[in-house]
């Protein structure tokens, strides 16, 4: 597809934007400088910033200029919460933090060629801003009543905790990001979240009452999975882009355990695969689902993108080896560890028998339950049956010294930890 707004609506990238005709002629006389911004309100994105990310990466494949802007001035405030007002972070903790999330964003543009990216900081052009500046330059610009009917705003007026001047003023200084990145670069298409749609308004009517031009805007819609929870997140919490916190083992198992229903969708949102590459696999899932081809190359995709080649193949190594398709001792320490970070555990002070081992995890709900699944040859020691009831394990067992990988049939497995000594 050649109409960058045809493949974006084919992907159900696009949930809201201004005049669409107007877009498609924009980008037909392109290139169209455009940006995104991300606020550092913590030490890593994730998947959510993922798909602004990815956003504008296809843009830019498509033959458009990108400008990705880490807040240092606006993540000094934060966008308003639906329920609560944000902690005010230290003014060297957010700095830090621009640093980390401007290089995780700089991972996936291109900064060379003719559609080279750039990444900017609003602090540069806030910071010496008087507050007199702001308000007789930018302020002057801007309805309270309008500011007040933003959905975020609303939400908050209309609940016990109010919102502060601070909060109600960020999306003043996310429109005069906009103004500024049009003055400066002529920047004239601001990309974002549909839950961020005040925000991005706010930029495009103070351009027209500043500047008398129009811009445009696109906002991506709010992923939800077919079951109801929430996208990107998981029983231990937020999937992060940072390896040290959300580890490349954890983010494979993410995707490769994505819901039937759900991965359709992933695949148009998050894959760089061709319309056709993407439209075999939906096939592949609805004729034979068992064999989860969608979400292997999902995961395979989307792990190498964000991880890289050789932090894949551990990942992948780590998934076979669980399930008896590998050898565990091959492991290195620190996937094994990410690998059985996602099993249930026990932690034992010295080793018993595997019946024991077998019932304290959970795998079996009783000692007989361990005894039967034994005699029927259902159960596995770091991947090796058990045959004598009596067995328990040596040191020689432990994985790096630590572990026993515990499974039950096919699919269920566990992890057991030797306490260490003192």
């Amino acid at each position: 597809m050649t109409d960058i707004v045809d493949e974006l609506k084919w992907r159900g990238l696009i949930a809201l934007s201004t005049d669409e005709d107007a877009l498609r002629k924009a980008f037909a006389d392109g290139p169209v400088t455009f940006y995104c911004g991300f606020d550092p309100t913590a030490v890593s994105l994730h998947l959510g910033s993922l798909v602004q990310i990815l956003t504008m990466k296809r843009l830019q494949l498509a033959g458009n200029k990108p400008l990705g802007l880490v807040g240092g001035a606006t993540g000094l405030i934060g966008d308003p919460k639906p329920t609560s007002e944000r902690v005010l972070n230290e003014p060297e903790i957010v700095a830090g933090w621009v640093g980390i999330l401007r290089g995780q964003i700089e991972r996936y543009l291109d900064f060379e060629g003719p559609y080279a990216a750039r990444m900017v900081n609003n602090l540069d052009w806030t910071s010496g801003m008087s507050a007199i500046g702001l308000l007789r330059d930018i302020g002057k610009y801007f309805r309270v009543n309008n500011m007040i009917a933003k959905e975020a705003v609303a939400r908050r007026l209309n609940s016990d905790e109010g919102i502060s001047y601070t909060e109600f003023s960020y999306q003043i200084l996310q429109g005069m990001d906009f103004l500024e990145l049009n003055r400066r670069y002529g920047c004239t298409l601001q990309t974002g979240g549909s839950d961020q749609w005040g925000n991005l308004t706010a930029g495009s009517d103070l351009i027209r009452k500043a500047e008398g031009k129009s811009v445009h805007l696109l906002a991506t819609p709010l992923i939800v999975k077919a079951d109801g929870t929430k996208f990107g997140k998981t029983e231990s919490g937020t999937v992060w882009l940072d390896p040290e916190l959300t580890s490349p083992y954890a983010f494979y198992q993410f995707w490769l355990n994505a819901d039937d229903r759900d991965v359709s969708n992933f695949l148009r949102i998050f894959s760089f695969r061709s319309r056709t590459e993407i439209e075999e696999l939906e096939q592949q899932t609805q004729e034979k689902p068992a064999a989860r081809a969608a979400q292997r190359a999902l995961a395979e995709e989307l792990t190498a993108l964000v991880h890289g080649e050789e932090q894949l193949s551990r990942a992948v190594a780590a998934s076979k080896a669980l399930f008896g398709q590998g050898e565990l001792t091959e492991l290195d320490a620190r996937t094994l560890d990410a690998a059985v970070a996602e099993l249930p555990q026990a932690k034992v002070q010295s080793l018993v028998t595997v019946v024991d081992l077998l019932a304290a995890t959970g795998l079996v709900q009783s000692k007989s339950a361990a005894r039967r699944a034994i005699k029927e040859g259902g159960a596995y020691l770091n991947n090796s049956k058990v045959t004598d009831e009596e067995a328990v394990p040596t040191a020689a067992d432990l994985l790096h010294g630590r572990w026993l990988v515990l499974r039950r049939g096919k699919r269920s497995l566990a992890a057991v930890e030797l306490a260490a000594a003192g």
